[in-house]
């Protein structure tokens, strides 16, 4: 893969969260929706040329992933898919047009959107130590996957997951939107719904994945789950 592609990829992510954004809120005249549009873009172009220049074949397994995709994780990243957009268009809906809960105060929607940034670099903190960090849950036996115990995969055994979760419930509130938090709730239950069938894979099918879960005892939370 190019990084002309790399490049391309992140202009149409990008231009596609905006026109949903501002074409469900009905105007432009949003500022907190500009600057997060400019630091999720960031974040994304970020991780997008770490693994680039770091490991190539990470990237295209990530753009184009080998055989063995689980059936039940296509089923979940659907739904997950339509649920970000819900999302979006939820918070466009409240800001611009509806007023039924956009009173997140503008201090907080700089710390979330803080909160946001954090969240999304670790996230990108967990894929830039796993080289196996593929978009769909399989055993990655053509790549010689292996279990990855470094980085924060010492706290957790799903750290990309957390990140994940609390971006997007930085992201709603730094939207100025508590109504997205409904979208982000039913996001999160997917999430948990996915790390654990994609746990129970890893415990049955990964080489030495059961030793690492005994060491590191919690998927998401530590001392909770």
């Amino acid at each position: 893969m190019s990084v002309l592609r790399v490049y391309g990829q992140w202009i149409v992510t990008t231009v596609l969260l905006g026109v949903v954004l501002f074409a469900s809120a009905g105007r432009v005249d949003l500022p907190m929706f500009w600057i997060y549009l400019v630091v999720h873009s960031g974040a994304q172009l970020a991780m997008a040329l770490l693994v680039f220049r770091r490991n190539r074949d990470l990237l295209e397994e990530r753009q184009k992933p080998g055989a063995g995709a689980k059936a039940w994780d296509r089923r979940l990243l659907r739904v997950y898919t339509l649920l970000t957009m819900t999302l979006f268009v939820a918070v466009g809906l409240d800001v611009g047009r509806l007023h039924w809960s956009d009173t997140v105060p503008l201090w907080g929607q700089i710390v979330t959107l803080l909160g946001f940034a954090l969240s999304f670099a670790f996230a990108i903190w967990a894929m830039a130590v796993n080289d196996f960090y593929s978009r769909v849950v399989r055993i990655q036996e053509d790549r010689g996957q292996y279990v990855v115990t470094k980085g924060p995969y010492r706290l957790v055994r799903h750290p990309s997951y957390v990140g994940s979760i609390l971006s997007w419930v930085c992201a709603a509130l730094a939207l100025g939107s508590w109504l997205a938090l409904v979208p982000v709730a039913l996001i999160a239950a997917t999430v948990v719904v996915r790390t654990a069938l994609e746990d129970r894979a890893l415990q049955m099918e990964l080489d030495g994945y059961r030793e690492y879960a005994r060491r590191v005892r919690y998927r998401l939370v530590p001392g909770v789950w």
